[in-house]
């Protein structure tokens, strides 16, 4: 098994708080390539025998440090930190896998897609398989978790919100909490939309979320002009929306919607969503 390591004891500079384990070079054989994984104990871990739920989460090292992070700190480890002052039931483990650079957007789309004049073939499949085949066993062995589906969740922003919204939806006897934050909802022709439709059946809780400001990211991908692609973006999240509502998600009981006013699709709003996210996916399990 993997040997976990304390992260804060291997470098010089960091923003971590709490415990926060790594473990190297963790071999995919799905994916034929290798990565870290970072887990994340909540604070009342060492001093206890409880299990926990578990959070898996993509782009990890965006997750707990500002100086591995390319783009800024989602401050899971603060958030969830402070929410377990609030209540004991926000306590989560939290897995933070970082993405495989330029391999990132194939990794995280389980459907083709055209980028710059080249068809490239989504392996999202093949990722999800290396979560729930590698990852979830070794995190289970290792550490004291909640295994079960109603404790077991998977999250994300932009890609990662697409492969975790695919991945809930497409693994329900594995996931019962989902978190997808500003949902790249465009790829493979709009294809979440159709999975959302095919297989939405009301089981465990989504938060669905997106900013009315994040439409600069569509200018790369779509041919939509760029006045118009804050409504586009917004429309296009609703519409997942609209699909989990008709696959028996009711907005307030097991899916949260939130449309951020003037938010852009930058970490720092994801940050500042996710104390509100959280809440809504643990304090009911």
């Amino acid at each position: 098994m993997a040997l976990w390591e304390r992260y804060t004891d291997q470098v010089a500079e960091h923003t971590v708080v709490g415990d926060l384990r790594v473990a190297r070079d963790v071999v995919s054989p799905q994916l034929n390539n290798q990565r870290d994984v970072f887990v994340w104990l909540p604070p009342s871990y060492a001093a206890s025998e409880r299990r926990y739920p578990v959070i898996y989460m993509h782009d990890g090292l965006n997750l707990f440090d500002r100086f591995t992070s390319y783009s800024g700190e989602w401050q899971v480890d603060e958030t969830v930190t402070t929410l377990a002052l609030e209540d004991p039931r926000y306590e989560a483990i939290i897995v933070g896998l970082p993405n495989m650079k330029e391999k990132r957007g194939v990794e995280y789309s389980p459907y083709d897609y055209d980028l710059f004049g080249a068809r490239l073939v989504g392996q999202g499949d093949f990722y999800m398989r290396f979560i729930i085949e590698t990852i979830k066993p070794l995190i289970d062995h290792d550490f004291r978790t909640r295994p079960e589906t109603a404790a077991t969740g998977i999250a994300g922003s932009s890609m990662g919100g697409l492969i975790s919204l695919y991945g809930f939806l497409r693994y329900p006897q594995v996931f019962g909490l989902c978190g997808a934050f500003s949902t790249a909802y465009w790829f493979g022709e709009n294809a979440l939309l159709r999975t959302a439709h095919e297989r939405a059946t009301g089981h465990g809780r989504v938060y669905l979320d997106v900013g009315t400001k994040e439409g600069e990211t569509l200018l790369n991908w779509t041919q939509i002009p760029p006045e118009q692609t804050d409504a586009a973006y917004c429309e296009g999240v609703r519409a997942l929306r609209d699909a989990l509502v008709a696959g028996g998600y009711t907005d307030g009981h097991n899916l949260m919607y939130v449309e951020e006013e003037g938010a852009l699709h930058r970490e720092a709003a994801w940050a500042r969503r996710l104390p509100e996210a959280l809440r809504f996916l643990l304090r009911h399990i």
